[in-house]
């Protein structure tokens, strides 16, 4: 062993002795609607059972994703508790957020390894329909996540309105309107940044070519966002379907009244931020009985922590 050799491995042992934490070369970014993770009931939303408790914590030890964006989340002693049991399963979260809006019940969060250098909660983001004042039901998340001191990277999660009827307004109108709120945010970052680092991600409850979805991706415009489409592996990806697009597995969503399975949950991506993603690590979880945990399955995407 050479001079220059061993100066490095004894910097490796002095780095790893005192503790001091490695550049990550690369990270994962998750998101997953749990369906009603409560620990006491809200309205007409029950406790979440044990068994459902289970299999999702289940999904995300598999998973093991360095910052997760959560939906359907009920109250902070929930969320505690779900990172809690992570934490028993060997996964931890230091850093997280949770985000109240108008929609008292469920809420949106974030679990994170790496620390926020800022959080900007969006909790009282209005609309105007049908000369109404409205409310987006969940507001959105939004922090910046400090992957090391060479890497960060904004992240916004959202929850948009369901697909169930609402007794003051078309379901559809109101997500329309809550996707263009949410698209002013976008727009405000990257006209401040066009080059920054940002993912938008979450439930945003409609297929990719509603009118929601081209809003919020604002596609062929100069701050578009790219649709990283994550499928299962190994779920037909080899072969093409119409307008090009593979036949992968791609589905996220069971909804019962319609006996429909359906892709609504997204991570999007500004052009800075897809420079960094790898899609061999970005993928829809495909596990045996999914479906105790969630009507939803968990998405993930991979990351270089480098600028380019």
């Amino acid at each position: 062993m050479n001079w220059w050799n061993r100066i490095l491995v004894l910097g490796w042992l002095w780095l790893g002795c005192c503790g001091v934490p490695a550049i990550e070369a690369e990270f994962t970014v998750a998101s997953y609607n749990l369906e009603n993770y409560l620990d006491a009931p809200m309205g007409s939303r029950p406790v979440k059972p044990e068994v459902s408790r289970a299999k999702v914590h289940e999904s995300l030890l598999s998973l093991r994703a360095d910052v997760l964006a959560l939906q359907e989340v009920g109250s902070l002693s929930a969320l505690l508790k779900l990172r809690d049991a992570l934490h028993r399963g060997g996964l931890d979260y230091p850093h997280w957020e949770q985000v109240t809006g108008f929609d008292t019940n469920i809420h949106i969060a974030v679990l994170s390894r790496f620390p926020f250098s800022a959080r900007e909660p969006h909790t009282n983001e209005g609309f105007l329909l049908y000369g109404r004042r409205y409310r987006v039901s969940r507001g959105f998340a939004e922090v910046e996540v400090r992957v090391n001191d060479r890497y960060r990277f904004t992240l916004i999660t959202a929850h948009l309105k369901s697909r169930r009827e609402s007794a003051s307004a078309d379901q559809a109108d109101l997500r329309e309107q809550e996707a263009i709120r949410l698209r002013r945010i976008i727009d405000a970052r990257l006209l401040a940044r066009p080059e920054a680092n940002l993912v938008v991600l979450g439930d945003l409850n409609d297929h990719p070519d509603s009118e929601p979805i081209r809003i919020i991706l604002a596609r062929g415009k100069r701050n578009a966002l790219v649709d990283t489409r994550p499928a299962e592996r190994d779920g037909g990806d080899r072969f093409e379907g119409g307008q090009g697009r593979s036949r992968a597995v791609t589905w996220t969503h069971f909804y019962a009244k319609e006996d429909v399975y359906s892709r609504i949950d997204y991570i999007l991506l500004s052009r800075g931020m897809a420079r960094e993603w790898d899609p061999t690590g970005t993928y829809v979880l495909r596990m045996p009985d999914w479906g105790v945990g969630s009507d939803h399955r968990p998405i993930v995407a991979r990351f270089k922590a480098v600028d380019r």
